[in-house]
């Protein structure tokens, strides 16, 4: 009988290589079932939701040029038309597609390390390949750091992009191992992948430096010998860095609205704000509570208030240069962590997340590998069961985070409670509170927000609209005239302001708000809002005018058909009420308010008959209304 390693269980030979990626998918089910549920959050909307780009397979390759989630990634754009022309706007469908793209990217990671612990290098090691191979992947996939990743539908980005990543380096492996002329395949594959990443996420920017150092260290064995070995290879993946360029000018600039110098963040703020998220991540990795979802827009003040962690960040970065040179294993690892935040996570800022865990998506593969690789010796035999019990709390820490998830107002409780100094959290917190009808806790948290980010002028909009949910109108007018102040080109700001000016009694001052929102914004809403204020001005003809015009603008909406309607009949002016009503039974047939204040102008306008007939037809659809029962019952003497 052959001898057995000390570090690994007697299993039959194959038997994990076959068994490994079933047993990941398997855990990756089990720790994300519950995420089927999760409503939508974040930037999710906007990636599926309202984007029509991905309703057809046509245009799925021309993203939106807005600066959201998918602009200047058209091949993530496609992914979401690929599941929504499987599942349509199943909610559970699009969770269904992030959970099965990221236990792919774990069955990756699980193929390349197991090629990766058969090298020389790591050889030494004296670890069962498949077994600690296997120990990789299932702490990866059910890691609870990465269920921001897997949950949000916006995080699909990071997961194709940590797919490719991973595929670019398991092609290139098996190019490096295979004989002479199989490889060109191989090679060939890796820069399409990287190409295709590039299309998917920025962060796949940095993987021909990392390919590069995978080289050297499992198979070169030294920077120079790894180029004039695979020199071509090497000029085609750094090619691969064209398709970012085109991307990026062909989105018009839009994708440089969160990213970016010139954007209101500074250079130096945004790289010490770095120092203390990557230190954060670290400590994540480690012990991964408390989990946060929103870290907000905040950056370090000064280098005083990051100082330890600037030093931590630092004599790591020193380690791993000292350890490419000295240690390379050590030093692959320090560098695939640092180079995989790097595009997110260091001098160049991104306005939106000064810190978000979806971040770590792909890093926390390389913390988790060398940490397997340094502490698997030195436990022996103790290493299986330790690592299954890890695998089962963390799962079940990941279940539990999962749960999280179930609302949104659950979620942002969770973050503001877990993270009050951020202000974005404070603010969604709010407006989901507002949503709640509990305006009072809600202006609590928008009021917070507005407090912790001076110059937030959603946060004082929307404390407006919780202080009017309680009829303070004067409270009201302060918030959304300071809202107006920060964003002067916000029509919809100005639109609340111009309302709460007519409820204050100052309806005048209402229409230059109206005027200007009409010029940014012309929408069917405004001009009915400056209609109301017209009226109580007492100029009925220019506030028909302008419901007119609203009307024009949406000609097919009942809401605004019965709005009008409603005016008119206010203003007793009958034949135009009956236009607009008659319109709305049109639109609206199974309403019975549409019929029943149809009836009541065609009743009060000498039509008794026609008025039976709608009356008739709102008893229809809410039978024993007693107020349509009654206006029936007046109309019907009155035939002959």
């Amino acid at each position: 009988m052959p001898p057995v390693s000390p570090t690994s269980l007697v299993i039959p030979a194959g038997w994990l290589r076959r068994a490994g990626p079933w047993l990941i998918l398997l855990a990756v089910v089990a720790a994300y079932w519950r995420s089927l549920g999760a409503p939508l959050l974040f930037d999710d909307a906007g990636a599926v939701v309202g984007n029509p780009s991905i309703r057809q397979l046509a245009t799925a390759l021309h993203p939106p040029t807005d600066g959201s989630t998918t602009t200047g990634r058209p091949l993530l754009n496609l992914a979401y038309a690929l599941n929504f022309s499987l599942t349509g706007e199943s909610l559970a469908g699009w969770h269904a597609g992030n959970l099965l793209l990221h236990a792919l990217a774990a069955g990756l990671l699980f193929a390349l390390a197991r090629r990766w612990l058969r090298c020389p290098v790591l050889r030494a090691a004296g670890l069962d390949p498949d077994l600690a191979a296997l120990a990789v992947a299932l702490l990866w996939a059910v890691h609870p750091l990465l269920t921001e990743s897997v949950v949000c539908i916006a995080q699909r980005s990071e997961l194709l992009c940590g797919a490719l990543y991973l595929a670019v380096l398991f092609t290139f492996t098996r190019a490096a191992e295979a004989p002479g002329g199989s490889r060109r395949g191989w090679y060939a594959a890796a820069v399409v992948l990287a190409a295709a990443g590039m299309a998917a996420k920025e962060v796949m920017v940095t993987v021909p430096v990392l390919v590069w150092l995978v080289d050297r260290t499992f198979y070169a064995g030294g920077f120079g010998a790894a180029w004039r070995e695979r020199r071509g290879f090497y000029a085609a993946l750094t090619g691969s860095w064209l398709v970012l360029i085109f991307l990026l000018v062909g989105s018009g600039g839009t994708r440089g609205s969160s990213a970016g110098l010139g954007l209101g963040v500074g250079v130096w703020s945004y790289l010490l704000q770095q120092a203390a998220a990557v230190v954060r991540y670290l400590q994540l990795s480690f012990w991964p509570a408390p989990l946060v979802l929103d870290y907000g827009t905040a950056v370090a003040g000064s280098l005083a208030a990051v100082w330890w962690q600037a030093l931590v960040v630092l004599a790591l970065l020193g380690g791993t240069l000292w350890a490419l040179g000295r240690r390379p294993l050590l030093g692959l690892a320090g560098a695939a962590f640092f180079l995989i935040l790097a595009p997110s996570s260091s001098f160049v800022p991104l306005v939106t997340q000064t810190m978000a865990e979806h971040r770590m998506y792909l890093p926390l593969a390389a913390v988790i590998m060398m940490a397997v690789v340094s502490l698997g010796p030195r436990l022996g035999r103790a290493s299986t069961p330790v690592v299954g019990l890890l695998v089962i709390i963390l799962g079940g820490l990941t279940i539990a985070r999962v749960g999280d998830y179930g609302s949104v107002l659950g979620i942002w409780q969770d973050s503001v409670d877990k993270y009050p100094q951020s202000a974005r959290a404070q603010l969604n917190l709010g407006v989901e509170l507002l949503h709640a009808g509990r305006p009072a806790e809600a202006r609590a948290h928008l009021l917070d927000a507005a407090a912790l980010e001076p110059g937030y002028a959603l946060a004082h909009y929307n404390a407006g609209l919780a202080w009017q949910a309680e009829d303070r109108i004067p409270e009201a007018l302060t918030e959304y005239e300071t809202a107006v102040r920060l964003a002067p080109a916000n029509p919809d700001m100005r639109v609340n302001l111009g309302n709460a000016l007519v409820l204050s009694g100052r309806p005048a001052a209402s229409l230059p708000h109206f005027a200007e929102a009409l010029r940014l914004k012309p929408a069917a809403d405004i001009y009915f809002n400056r209609g109301e204020a017209l009226g109580v001005l007492g100029r009925p003809a220019e506030a028909a005018e302008s419901f007119e015009q609203g009307v024009a603008l949406a000609p097919a909406e009942a809401a605004w058909r019965r709005r009008a309607g409603g005016w008119y009949a206010q203003a007793s002016r009958w034949p135009d009420a009956a236009r607009h009503f008659s319109v709305w039974v049109q639109l609206d047939p199974a309403n019975a308010d549409a019929h029943a204040n149809y009836g009541n102008v065609l009743l009060l306008t000498g039509q008794p008959a026609a008025a039976v007939a709608e009356y008739e037809a709102a008893l229809r659809l809410r039978p024993g209304d007693p107020g349509i029962l009654e206006n029936l019952r007046l109309a019907r003497p009155t035939r002959r």
